[in-house]
């Protein structure tokens, strides 16, 4: 069934063309502390991800993104990376799920929209 699945999805890890290509022109350069696997070409400066687990490119760390975009050419590490104090850790893109963000007043948070009485006065046209 592994082997179905990887010829005929993408969305859930690697395809077998991407496996191939990997296995043929791949060099892996690092992980990342999630499992996602960084490649480079061999011979050109192409860069790849493969995902451990769901494609879900907010799974990717700031480093590492920099890093594909050929924003930065050194390699992260732990070790030259220098967090901030506001950072927080990663949390996946929680859209469509029962952690989503839902302001004050949305319709999904069961509460319903307040009335500001007072605060509003609609505008009337001079007759």
């Amino acid at each position: 069934m592994g082997l179905i699945k990887q010829i005929f999805t993408w969305w859930d890890g690697q395809s077998a063309g991407t496996r191939l290509w990997t296995w043929r022109k791949g060099v892996q350069v690092g992980t990342d502390s999630f499992g996602n696997m960084y490649y480079r070409e061999r011979k050109r400066d192409r860069r790849w991800v493969i995902y451990n687990g769901e494609v879900d490119a907010s799974r990717i760390p700031p480093e590492w993104h920099i890093w594909l975009h050929h924003t930065v050419d050194d390699l992260p590490s732990d070790a030259t990376r220098k967090r901030k104090k506001y950072e927080r850790p990663h949390l996946s893109n929680q859209t469509g799920t029962a952690n989503a963000y839902r302001p004050k007043g949305s319709i999904l948070t069961g509460t319903g929209a307040s009335r500001a009485e007072g605060a509003y006065e609609p505008w009337k046209p001079e007759a």
